[in-house]
């Protein structure tokens, strides 16, 4: 391969600093700055290294954010139900108390049961929302 000569102006110090390297090492000073030069414009193991944690930062930093939507959905539907709940059921009276707290267990007993399944499922509320959500705006755009 044929090579492409260059003019390049050296600080004295650093001159006589490469021709030193080239004396002990007994190389052309020649060989020396196209290996310095090849290294310099090679991205080293530690350039690849922080390029991989810059990835697999923004990777952690989408899903922590996907993590803090999706409690907040969690969030504000148990507030809305709570709301919902405190204001739509009446007070037990108390000779009715005993039936009430028996019929609370049980529909405890089949929301932990449903829960669990959904859970075994892999379904969740977010999916559900964003389905439902994505579902509502492909109608939209079909209705147009």
């Amino acid at each position: 391969m044929a090579k492409i000569r260059l003019n390049v102006y050296f600080d004295p110090r650093l001159f006589d600093q490469l021709e030193a390297t080239a004396n002990i090492r007994r190389v052309p000073m020649t060989h020396i700055v196209e290996a310095a030069l090849a290294s310099f414009l090679t991205p080293d193991e530690a350039d690849q290294r922080e390029a991989a944690f810059v990835r697999r930062l923004d990777r952690m930093t989408r899903s922590i954010e996907r993590f803090e939507r999706d409690q907040e959905i969690a969030g504000e539907a148990l507030a809305l139900f709570i709301r919902f709940w405190l204001s739509a059921i009446p007070p037990v009276q108390d000779d009715l108390r005993e039936a009430a707290m028996a019929q609370g267990k049980e529909r405890y007993a089949g929301f932990v049961e449903t829960l669990a399944r959904r859970l075994a499922r892999g379904s969740t509320l977010a999916k559900e929302l964003s389905r439902d959500l994505n579902g509502d705006e492909a109608d939209k755009r079909g209705k147009i």
